[in-house]
């Protein structure tokens, strides 16, 4: 598996997780943003079927900031022991859990600057710690290519790491670009996508380029996904990522 990091940049670990548990967190997520207009009333809050309309974007950022994301049970799924324990595995040490967690969700429809998450690799928001921190980016619920999921650009982790380690070239922390079809031919390669299911888990380096795409389902369903990083305990720790994420933390 570290043969398969170091070539590939990802792992795929498929059916990882019990479909349940993720399905349970999807429940209980948009259970908790009901009525904000965000999933269509009346429906399951486990389908996550996208409402077309605005949103009450202040009480989302109140619920979300306030309550999902410092709740016990986004920490009971960040830290579920399938997820740390196989991280202690992998790394053969002590692990720590970056306090700093993402969830995202994408409803239908969506699309542009500032809604998919635009090319970049990790790094260039966890400079202050170690260069060997791991991301676990996790579908909550089933994730077919058509809703946008995370797509990784094919050997991208090699000239990343080539250009901060020879030529000392330090991204700063902002996006690549929107423009993936064009980054893809300006390297000469290509962009790796997957239909996802829940209980997946994909685990890549600091090094790799990855984007999300728009979210295009034709049965209406949110994609929901979180993002957290996990690395050794024995190693530097980028102090900014130790509080829980928040509206305009700078990251």
């Amino acid at each position: 598996m570290w043969r398969r990091l170091r070539r590939d940049g990802y792992l795929y670990l498929t059916g990882h997780l019990d479909p349940e548990v993720v399905k349970g967190f999807r429940e209980y997520y948009f259970a908790s943003l009901a009525g904000l207009g965000i999933t269509e009333p009346g429906r399951s809050p486990r389908e996550g079927i996208g409402r077309q309309g605005s949103v009450d974007n202040g009480e989302l950022r109140r619920r979300l900031f306030d309550e999902i994301v410092p709740g016990a049970e986004y920490a009971q799924l960040t830290a579920h022991p399938r997820i740390k324990s196989w991280f202690a595995w992998f790394l053969d040490d002590e692990v720590h859990l970056h306090k700093r967690k993402i969830i995202r969700h994408i409803r239908p429809g969506e699309a542009g600057i500032g809604t998919a998450t635009q090319a970049h690799y990790d790094l260039v928001y966890i400079r202050e710690g170690s260069d060997r921190v791991l991301t676990a980016w996790i579908p909550l619920g089933d994730c077919p290519i058509e809703m946008g999921g995370l797509t990784y650009l094919e050997g991208s982790h090699h000239w990343a790491m080539a250009d901060e380690r020879e030529r000392g070239v330090n991204r700063p922390a902002a996006w690549m670009t929107a423009d993936l079809p064009g980054l893809a031919d300006r390297y000469d390669s290509r962009w790796l996508f997957s239909d996802y299911v829940a209980g997946d888990v994909m685990i890549h380096s600091a090094y790799v380029v990855h984007a999300g795409t728009d979210n295009a389902d034709s049965r209406q369903r949110v994609r929901l996904s979180t993002d957290i990083r996990y690395q050794r305990a024995s190693e530097p720790i980028d102090w900014r990522w130790q509080e829980h994420w928040y509206q305009g933390d700078g990251l």
